[in-house]
């Protein structure tokens, strides 16, 4: 029996801090999208359900286009059954304003609900919404047949031990030796699958689709293959994201240059053979004189028609002989002396401060 294992997919999200208004939008659907096209996937590979394992939506406020595309693909699908338990993004609108809950839409609530996936004797899947009320008690009320493939699913952080007023831990201690197979869990957005017990695993199957520079790698759902005569599975993330998101550090130590820099970035790029369709940030690190020059703006606009975005950020270490101007009667040498004397500015700031001021006392566009 395939079962897929899905979470965090936060369906109209706003994700306007990277994109512009137009991206923002675009990436909206494409999310849509690929939630529809890992359901294709479902039905062209004869998997039996899909879990969300929570966050399906990312706010309130459902748009209509999003609403019925998910109900369509759920009601044009019967043939899978679709186990849903929501998580802390998901709000009851868009259960509110379905006319009818589909048969084959499950849902969970504040008490445990198992359900025998496809009519199967052999394959259970279990879970409970956590909440402020609940959340102390679950552990001891879940009961699971030690003889079936027991998948048991919530949504929140995964602790060694669970965090007594934080509703939203969970508690790996307490799952220990429930006669769990499989804990499909939702809310941590990357792909994760750690050993829970001498049986069992606990897995994060992360989100379909990155939205931000916090989110790369790859990206999709969880595959389960379970052998019903052996009560065993086998697992694969299957990457089925749209677009990727990249996070590159570039060590400028030696650069002079915004050229020099270009250069280094260039052949990180080409090595990594980063699509052009990608989400691209650039960490500039290391550390430089106080004549390096790097401008940002230039380095965005030389990347900028290779990537759907790219975007750079200087986090290199200027280092600076202080003692070089500690008697320079120059304007330089009075700015220097100033800043290290600033009480309101912290020390890590100094060096960047001195270095963009020098710039632009040599007439230097920052």
């Amino acid at each position: 029996m395939k079962i897929i294992h899905c979470a965090d997919v936060h369906l109209d999200s706003r994700m306007l801090r990277h994109l512009s208004k137009e991206q923002a939008k675009e990436r909206r659907n494409e999310i849509l999208n690929t939630f529809g096209q890992m359901v294709t996937y479902a039905a062209k590979n004869d998997v039996a359900a899909i879990i969300i394992a929570g966050d399906l939506f990312d706010t309130s406020m459902i748009s209509v286009t999003t609403r019925n595309y998910v109900r369509d693909l759920i009601v044009n699908n019967p043939k899978i059954e679709f186990y849903y338990l929501q998580g802390n993004h998901d709000i009851d609108n868009f259960l509110i304003n379905l006319q009818e809950i589909p048969a084959n839409l499950k849902l969970f609530d504040r008490k445990w609900t198992g359900y025998n996936v496809a009519g199967s004797d052999k394959v259970v899947i279990s879970g409970v919404e956590l909440s402020e009320k609940n959340h102390k008690d679950v552990y001891d009320s879940l009961s699971l047949d030690i003889n079936k493939y027991n998948i048991v699913v919530l949504h929140g952080k995964a602790m060694p031990t669970k965090a007594v007023d934080d509703y939203e831990s969970i508690g790996l201690d307490k799952l220990k030796n429930k006669s769990i197979d499989y804990l499909a869990l939702g809310h941590y957005h990357s792909y994760s699958e750690e050993q829970l017990d001498s049986r069992g695993v606990y897995c994060y199957s992360g989100c379909l689709e990155g939205r931000g520079f916090d989110e790369c790698g790859e990206h999709g759902f969880v595959l389960i293959d379970v052998d019903e005569k052996k009560m065993t599975s086998r697992r694969k993330l299957i990457d089925i994201a749209e677009r990727n998101i990249y996070s590159v550090d570039i060590d400028a130590t030696g650069c002079y240059t915004t050229s020099d820099v270009i250069q280094k970035i260039t052949k990180a790029l080409d090595d990594m053979k980063i699509s052009g369709k990608s989400l691209v940030r650039i960490v500039i690190k290391g550390e430089v004189s106080l004549k390096t020059e790097i401008n940002i703006d230039l380095i965005e606009k030389n990347f900028a028609h290779s990537f759907y975005v790219f975007k750079v950020e200087d986090k290199t270490k200027t280092l600076i002989n202080y003692e070089e101007f500690m008697f320079d009667e120059t304007l330089k040498g009075e700015f220097v002396r100033n800043v290290l004397k600033a009480p309101d500015i912290a020390e890590e700031d100094k060096p960047k401060i001195i270095r963009y001021g020098i710039q632009a006392l040599t007439g230097e566009e920052i």
